[in-house]
């Protein structure tokens, strides 16, 4: 007698994986190097260095907005009474 391979029990399916939506990790903020020697580069600097500081800004808004989002869907732990 033959065993048809539909009927013999197939091995447990895997368990899902699990999913963690976790909150990017900050990076220190960096400001570029300067040696202004004139009027006009040091006008230059001031425009990069305002656009490094709005760039750093933005990217702690986000990971906040994250952390913020993330607070509302984790239920609070609750601890047995002492």
């Amino acid at each position: 007698m033959t065993l048809l391979s539909a009927c013999a029990s197939a091995p447990p399916s895997p368990a899902p994986p699990l999913i963690v939506k976790r909150c990017a990790t900050p990076s220190p903020c960096s400001l570029p190097a300067s040696a202004p020697m004139t009027n006009g580069a040091l006008l230059e600097q001031l425009e990069r260095t305002e656009a490094a500081w709005a760039q750093c800004a933005a990217e702690v808004d986000a990971i906040i907005q994250c952390h913020e989002h993330t607070d509302e869907k984790t239920p609070p732990a609750t601890h047995a009474p002492d």
